[in-house]
């Protein structure tokens, strides 16, 4: 399998780097109703994931499926316009295959972006997290199987999966946008459902304070390719047993879009930050 995968990754970037004119130096990944971000970027290539050799390509609506490069307030950038998520049926391996493609064009910083459930009482739809730390709940590790010892160690430190200095930056950019930033631990779960009350009770008592399909398993591949991680989660809804109502895609789509402009201004702000 890590044969295999070092093969798989070869390839890609090899096809990616025909076709770019830059190094992208910050990789964006955004999440469901985020989508619409991309377009700040000036884009200098645009590639389906589709058209990537071996490359896994995203199934679920809000989710575009596609890099776009190019550079925002002229800092380079690789923009996943979507993501693959292991409860569409894909390998923890092939979840993680743009994050580490990602590392093999060049990118040294990556932005993780998500819609979430609340747990916190404080976090309400609307809101926004940024993620102090994870935990993962029965989802395999992404780096289960042979390692691939030409980007990471066998058994890598998972003591400070998101960098420091990215979190005082993203503190400041809140702070210049004027946009009220939580903070909290993010659980992730194998999806699609959504999860019951009694879950989520529990995930509250472990100290989850944000709970979503994603992301976690894109910071440890991540960190074990040595990227400087940061993630931030929009609240979508309030998570089952806390809301009063039946959960749905749609009310997370419909949050997600309505928060979009801000979102998309501290993001904006964060990846110059990064940047500079």
């Amino acid at each position: 399998m890590g044969q295999k995968m070092e093969g798989r990754l070869a390839a890609a970037a090899a096809f990616v780097h025909e076709r770019l004119g830059m190094t992208p130096q910050v990789g964006v990944v955004l999440g469901s109703g985020l989508g619409d971000f991309a377009a700040l970027v000036e884009a200098d290539c645009i590639l389906p994931y589709a058209d990537i050799p071996g490359f896994p390509t995203a199934t679920v609506e809000g989710h575009a499926g596609r890099f776009v490069f190019g550079r925002l307030d002229g800092v380079p950038v690789a923009v996943m316009q979507g993501r693959v998520h292991y409860y569409e049926g894909y390998d923890m391996a092939d979840v993680v295959m743009p994050i580490r493609l990602m590392r093999l064009l060049g990118v040294k910083s990556v932005v993780l972006t998500n819609a979430s459930g609340g747990i916190n009482p404080a976090l309400k739809p609307g809101t926004f997290m940024l993620v102090t730390d994870h935990l993962s709940f029965l989802v395999p590790s992404p780096l289960r199987g042979a390692n691939l010892d030409s980007l990471g160690l066998r058994f890598p430190d998972m003591s400070q999966v998101y960098d420091s200095g990215l979190l005082d930056l993203a503190r400041k950019s809140a702070a210049a946008e004027g946009v009220e930033l939580h903070e909290g631990v993010y659980i992730q779960t194998a999806g699609p459902n959504f999860e019951t009350p009694a879950e989520i009770r529990m995930y509250g008592r472990l100290g989850a304070d944000a709970v979503g399909m994603s992301t976690a398993c894109e910071a440890m591949a991540a960190r074990h390719c040595g990227l400087r991680v940061c993630a931030l989660s929009c609240i979508a809804n309030l998570a089952a047993g806390i809301s009063p109502t039946p959960l749905s895609i749609e009310e997370v789509y419909e949050v997600s879009a309505r928060q979009a402009p801000v979102f998309q201004r501290l993001l904006r702000r964060l990846i110059r930050e990064i940047g500079v």
